[in-house]
């Protein structure tokens, strides 16, 4: 059972986030150069994206909730 319920716009923030760690470690460590407008792109799209996923998943929850109670009826 699980502890908590699924949440996939939270899953696509962390992983844009640590995507996001790893390019400045990287750069930091001179590993690679990165310029710094690289870094606004990345966060601003992976948080557009989070937002449109966790926006998704809620319509899709509702939906199903919706459903749900429409096929017991007298509970």
């Amino acid at each position: 059972m699980l502890r908590h319920e699924f949440q996939p716009g939270r899953l696509v923030t962390g992983v844009v986030l640590t995507v996001a760690a790893v390019v400045y470690a990287g750069d930091a460590g001179g590993a690679w150069d990165t310029p710094w407008f690289v870094m606004i792109p990345l966060v601003t799209g992976g948080l557009c994206l989070a937002g449109a996923v966790g926006s998704l998943t809620g319509r899709l929850r509702r939906r199903a909730g919706a459903d749900s109670e429409r096929a017991t009826p007298g509970t």
